[in-house]
């Protein structure tokens, strides 16, 4: 049987990083996974019919963009324009972030291109030490997560086509989480859209469900504290969390929706410079950093901004929906989609509630009467 010490852990794990884990620490000596035990590999759930992660649309241009955040790093980003656009008037545009340990390649393109097909400007962004921005690769930094949606308003804002009052932002994931952080502090951000939100500094906390104890808190974060010393000196880097990379007979639920969306060709996507090895995985000794995030915290303090939190009514993360719109002060607006899971509103075209995320940003950055 089972330690029950070891299940609780395989919980916590099973709920931060991309929210599903390895299993424990993962160790990466010269960029490959350390061996692990074989396992029955078990078959991974089927694609949705209507998954299209990759969408794109004859109906929008897209560029790659860089830009500097304030720490004189850079942010890069995909500027999604629609094509019917009068370049004579100023546009509403969107910041769009992608989720925890993902790359903008993965959700956050598909949201600014059909954004874009509704008629605004959209910017998809990689945030700092992930895709192509720049930062230690895999770090964690909940700071400069923040930072990259206010850097990508300073862009958007010096666009001749951008109106600077009406620039709105989606989160995605644990960008959900980033973007309250950073619309606390930003006013510039006039509407803010979460979907699938994960509260990063919860998560790592307590865990779903709060089914992690002090004691196993503390334990992790001596591990981490421990794993500084021993990079300090030169040893190999340890990873945890993010996406299993192969599913058996015991693989969690959790575990068996990550893996089809980040494991299969739905939504896998490896960017130059990383390795399949590592995609999803954060840095053991900065994913401790989360300890320290509380985003909820004074999230009354955005109204009357509006605020529109989307979730699954099965998703497993569906708590932290919960937990900021309680909190949060009016104007603001929770949508539960039928039947939806966390994943699932990631790339389901036909789940993901199209027709409200466009009338929350046209009735919120409209054009002043």
């Amino acid at each position: 049987m089972s330690d029950p010490r070891d299940i609780k852990r395989r919980d916590f794990l099973s709920a931060v990083g991309t929210g599903v884990a390895a299993l424990g620490v993962l160790s990466i000596t010269g960029g490959a996974l350390a061996a692990s035990p074989a396992q029955p590999q078990a078959q991974a759930p089927a694609k949705p019919a209507d998954a299209d992660n990759f969408y794109t649309s004859d109906l929008v241009g897209v560029r790659k963009v860089r830009f500097k955040n304030q720490y004189q790093m850079d942010v890069a980003g995909n500027l999604y324009v629609p094509k019917s656009l009068d370049p004579k008037t100023k546009h509403a545009a969107l910041v769009v972030g992608h989720p925890m340990g993902a790359v903008k390649e993965q959700s956050a393109n598909l949201y600014a291109t059909k954004m874009a097909e509704r008629g605004f400007v959209a910017l998809s962004i990689d945030l700092p030490c992930w895709g192509e921005s720049e930062g230690a690769r895999n770090r964690v930094s909940p700071d400069l997560y923040a930072e990259a949606f206010s850097a990508a308003v300073d862009f958007l804002g010096a666009q001749p086509m951008i109106d600077r009052e009406r620039i709105g932002a989606i989160g995605i994931c644990g960008s959900g989480s980033f973007v309250i952080s950073a619309a606390k502090i930003d006013p510039r951000m006039k509407a803010i859209a979460t979907v699938s939100m994960y509260d990063m500094g919860a998560v790592n906390r307590h865990a779903l469900r709060e089914s992690l104890t002090l004691e196993q808190r503390k334990a992790i974060i001596a591990e981490a504290a421990h794993q500084r010393d021993v990079e300090f000196a030169g040893g190999p880097l340890k990873y945890t969390s993010g996406t299993v990379h192969e599913l058996t007979a015991q693989s969690t639920p959790i575990e068996r929706e990550f893996y089809a969306f980040y494991r299969t060709p739905r939504g896998e996507f490896t960017p130059a410079g990383a390795t399949p090895q590592t995609t999803t995985h954060p840095t053991l000794t900065s994913n401790v950093k989360f300890m320290n995030f509380y985003p909820f915290n004074d999230i009354e303090t955005i109204s009357p901004r509006p605020l529109l939190f989307i979730s699954g009514d099965q998703a497993h993360s569906r708590e932290f929906s919960e937990d900021a719109y309680r909190r949060a002060a009016e104007p603001k607006e929770l949508v539960w989609v039928p039947g939806a899971g966390h994943v699932d509103l990631y790339d389901r075209v036909g789940l993901i509630p199209w027709d409200k995320l466009t009338a929350f940003f046209q009735k919120n950055l409209a054009r002043p009467a």
